[in-house]
Formats: C-alpha cells, structure tokens, sequence
C-alpha cells in the first residue's frame, strides 16, 4: 500500500517562498519517478516537476529557474522549493509517485491528497 502525505502548503505574497514536503510509506527509491503536480479552480491538473529514480528532472516551462525539487532518501521524503511565487501559482499541489513511468506521472498511479497553496498580489 502507497500512502503519499503532503504538508507545508499555506498563504504567502507575491514574490514570497514556500516549502512543500511530500511523505511517503516505506521508500522512495521503489518508485522510477516522484513529483508534483497541481490543479487550480476550473483548470486541469498540470505537470510541475517530476524528478527519476536516476535523478533527472522535467520541470514545466512556467517553474523552471523559481522552483527546486529535491529528496531525502533516508526520510523517504521529496520536497518542492517554490521561490518567487506569482498569483499565477495558486493551485492545490499534489504529490505523485509511479512505479512504472519515467518523468510524468499518470492518473492511475499514485496521489496524495493536495495541499493549497494561494499566493496573494
């Protein structure tokens, strides 16, 4: 059983900076990819960055150079450094995580539950 936890998500203003964490059951390194994605009001679900078992990374366009992924294999744990957020960056984000995929990650693998995050101008 995959059990994925999101936390640190909250309210900043523009410019501001938040850290997302994502918790996973048991380790990291079983999953070929991780990553985060998020979905805002009336919108679909959006790559933000996914990072491979090997390291390599596929950051969105509008992230790229703002936010940082990375992870701590012995606390089984990926996080998501968001720096210079925008109003644009308001969405819940959700951890994903897949077995089989290499650099996105799909509907039928493995979510958690969203965090918010709501960037004020």
């Amino acid at each position: 059983q995959v059990q994925l936890v999101e936390s640190g998500g909250g309210s900043v203003q523009n410019g501001g900076s938040l850290r997302l964490s994502c918790a996973a059951s048991g380790s990291i390194l079983r999953f070929n990819a991780m990553g985060w994605y998020r979905q805002a009001p009336g919108k679909q679900r959006e790559l933000v960055v996914v990072i491979s078992r090997g390291g390599s990374t596929n950051y969105a366009d509008s992230v790229k150079g703002r936010f940082t992924i990375s992870r701590d294999n012995a606390k089984n744990t990926v996080y998501l450094q968001m720096n210079s957020l925008k109003p644009e960056d308001t969405a819940v984000y959700y951890c994903g995580a897949s077995f089989t995929r290499a650099l996105v990650i799909g509907a039928s693998d493995y979510w958690g539950q969203g965090t918010q995050v709501t960037v004020s101008s």
